[in-house]
């Protein structure tokens, strides 16, 4: 299959995938969210890679967000289908594959684009990035896992202020609590994810997948917290503040939220 939206770029046993939408910040729309589970199904089944990168193309974005043109007219029923068909073929699908994924975050990861990082085993970013869950601001909330795993990562309190106020962090600040594991300049994040990989590929991959497994299994409680919140992400699109905040969003204004 001819990608649109993605770049594979093939390695010695690792996988680059680079999300290729730079005009419009890379932001996910359902067909880059079709592509991404195309080609993850077919690495997940080639044994010559044992390690994927995932990045986007250009210097200003990893991913910013999700395309809020393309559900800005939703209803419940559509959003609920949205956030679960997303979470099934590629968010929970990134988290429990058997071979390691790591995010390399290049400029802004905001929305949707934050939570695919977050889905991702490893997440390293360069001194410029920029990483937020601003859904609250639209009238929504995160859809693809980003209520349960942010606060899985950095703790509840931090996760609750950072999905509450929708603000963005530095990538300092991201470090400092633990949300990426490293800070590199960004002509050298790709270097530094592969040199990451290289140090994995020591490393037995039968107990690289196992790992992965038993580290997910910890976390199998939340997996009720994921079914919630589809249901409350979908709840959002019925109401006035989800009009009011993406429409506010496209003709480029404050919205202006009445809580109904």
């Amino acid at each position: 299959m001819k990608y649109k939206y993605l770049i594979h770029e093939p390695r010695d046993f690792i996988s680059i995938i680079y999300i290729n939408r730079p005009k419009k910040l890379n932001s996910l729309n359902i067909k880059v969210l079709y592509e991404i589970n195309h080609l993850l199904k077919i690495l997940k089944k080639d044994n010559s890679v044992r390690i994927i990168i995932i990045t986007g193309k250009g210097d200003k974005a990893f991913v910013a967000g999700a395309d809020i043109s393309e559900f800005s007219n939703f209803q419940s029923s559509e959003g609920y289908k949205l956030s679960m068909k997303g979470q099934s073929e590629v968010f929970n699908f990134i988290e429990t594959l058997n071979k390691p994924v790591i995010a390399a975050i290049n400029g802004y990861a905001l929305g949707g684009g934050l939570e695919l990082a977050l889905c991702c085993h490893i997440r390293i970013a360069s001194k410029v990035s920029k990483m937020g869950l601003p859904e609250t601001s639209l009238g929504i909330i995160p859809g693809y896992g980003g209520t349960q795993r942010l606060a899985q990562i950095v703790g509840r309190g931090i996760a609750n202020e950072m999905i509450l106020t929708g603000s963005m962090i530095n990538s300092s600040r991201a470090l400092s609590i633990g949300l990426i594991s490293k800070v590199v300049n960004s002509d050298e994040l790709i270097d530094s994810a592969i040199d990451i990989s290289k140090k994995i590929l020591i490393n037995s991959p039968f107990a690289i997948s196992k790992a992965i497994k038993a580290i997910n299994f910890g976390f199998n409680h939340n997996k009720n917290g994921l079914k919630k919140e589809i249901e409350l992400f979908s709840e959002c699109f019925d109401s006035e503040d989800f009009n009011e905040g993406t429409n506010a969003f496209i003709e480029k204004r404050k919205p202006n939220f009445k809580g109904e």
